[in-house]
């Protein structure tokens, strides 16, 4: 069987992994702060698929944690890593907490980056997958949210193509509103974030699109025509009329 370890795997596109690679007969490492919620999706999966599921709890925004997932995927074997965990910050980013923004880039930048470190140690040469979870919001100036999922695809299009003699593939997958828990743990309700409902996609769709470009080796995958829409036309436009445009909602 092969084995997938998937970050943020406790609810929202994470768990889509889970349940869609589980599906196909994958055994699992799901890694997330929540315990419970791990422990209640593990259950689910083996009772439904027969797949082995091991669960790690860890915060990626620590050191010590990072390490122990980075050691947990040392130790092999590994066929595909899942960087998906994350959060998102108000978008004033001077009025932030600085505790909260550098959590907010270990978890998004550093904890992916030493992940990906580990899961070549043991991907080169055998073969392997990663797919990085960024966001449409890379492609355009949105505080520091944007910055980050900006690092990861310009990293993962780069890896890529450089692994790629060494049968590793990198794929940066790049949704934009997802219907999740995302919102809500920013303490955002329902119709809080004032974008039109045609702008939100379903994390089963993006899932399989990150997948199905994983697959055939694809660097980057929006999941949406009209995101690739959205994201050329602001190419064409002012970066001071794009930006306060990005103000509205989270991506």
């Amino acid at each position: 069987m092969p084995t997938a370890l998937i970050t943020g795997a406790s609810a929202g596109i994470g768990a889509e992994f889970a349940r869609q690679l589980a599906a196909r007969g994958a055994d699992l490492v799901l890694v997330a702060r929540s315990d419970d919620a791990l422990r209640a999706l593990a259950a689910e999966l083996r009772a439904r698929h027969g797949v082995a599921v091991e669960v790690l709890v860890a915060d990626l925004a620590t050191d010590q944690d990072v390490q122990r997932v980075a050691d947990r995927i040392a130790a092999g074997p590994l066929d595909l890593l899942v960087n998906n965990a994350g959060f998102g910050l108000p978008l004033r980013f001077a009025d932030n907490d600085i505790t909260d923004e550098v959590r907010h880039l270990r978890v998004l930048v550093e904890a992916p980056m030493r992940l990906m470190h580990a899961a070549l140690g043991v991907m080169r040469g055998r073969g392997g997958r990663i797919i990085n979870v960024a966001s449409s919001a890379g492609f355009i100036s949105r505080s520091t949210y944007s910055a980050c999922k900006a690092w990861i695809i310009g990293f993962s299009r780069w890896a890529n193509d450089e692994y790629a003699k060494d049968g590793v593939t990198v794929t940066a997958l790049c949704p934009g509103f997802v219907h999740t828990t995302f919102h809500a743990r920013m303490g955002l309700a329902a119709g809080e974030e004032g974008v039109p409902s045609f702008m939100w996609l379903d994390a089963p769709f993006v899932v399989r699109q990150g997948l199905r470009a994983a697959a055939r080796g694809r660097s980057v995958v929006i999941p949406s025509l009209r995101y690739k829409a959205m994201i050329a036309g602001s190419r064409l436009v002012p970066r001071s009329l794009s930006t306060r445009i990005a103000r509205r909602g989270r991506m």
